[in-house]
Formats: structure tokens, C-alpha cells, sequence
């Protein structure tokens, strides 16, 4: 028995149960649309989640932009009180001192 360049019959060739071709392809068709929907649908969702990260890092910006306006207004206040005291105590001694 020589075959040539012909294949060996498979065990699916010998019972006939070779689906046809278009059908796999229809199958691999659909399996592949269905993978793009699924990604399709993740990269919406990560795209909603990046918008709203975004947001929220840009309000903690701002945020963080008041506390530090608030940080440098307390340490001059806390300054200005500082060389106010050490002003009052140096300027009149005897006040200070009381018997």
C-alpha cells in the first residue's frame, strides 16, 4: 500500500466524521468575537477606573496644596509670636521679674 504524497487515512476519515470546514471557522469566528467583546468591555472598565483615579489624585493635590499654604501661615504666626514674646521679655526685664 503506497500513499505517494498522499496522507494516511486518520480514524475520523475512516468513520466519515469530519465536520466541514466552515463550521470550525464559523466556531473560531465567533470564539475570537467573543474574546474582543470580553476585552472590549475590560478596557472600558479600566479606562473608568484611570478617569476616576485621576480625579481623586487631582484632589488630593489640591489638598495638599492648602495644607502646605496652612503649614507656612502657622509657622510665621507661630514666628511673629515667638519674636514677640522674646521682644516683650527683653525690652522691660523688670516686669518679667516680679518679688
Amino acid at each position: 500500500m503506497c500513499y505517494g504524497r498522499e496522507r494516511l487515512p486518520s480514524r475520523e476519515d475512516a468513520l466519515g466524521f469530519r465536520p466541514p470546514v466552515e463550521n470550525e471557522n464559523a466556531i473560531v469566528v465567533e470564539n475570537l468575537r467573543e474574546r474582543l467583546a470580553e476585552t472590549e468591555a475590560r478596557l472600558e472598565r479600566a479606562r473608568a477606573r484611570e478617569a476616576e483615579l485621576s480625579l481623586r489624585l487631582e484632589e488630593m493635590k489640591k489638598f495638599v496644596r492648602v495644607m502646605e499654604i496652612l503649614e507656612t501661615y502657622l509657622r510665621r504666626r507661630f514666628s511673629d509670636q515667638r519674636d514677640d514674646v522674646v521682644r516683650r521679655c527683653s525690652s522691660s526685664p523688670s516686669s518679667v521679674l516680679v518679688p
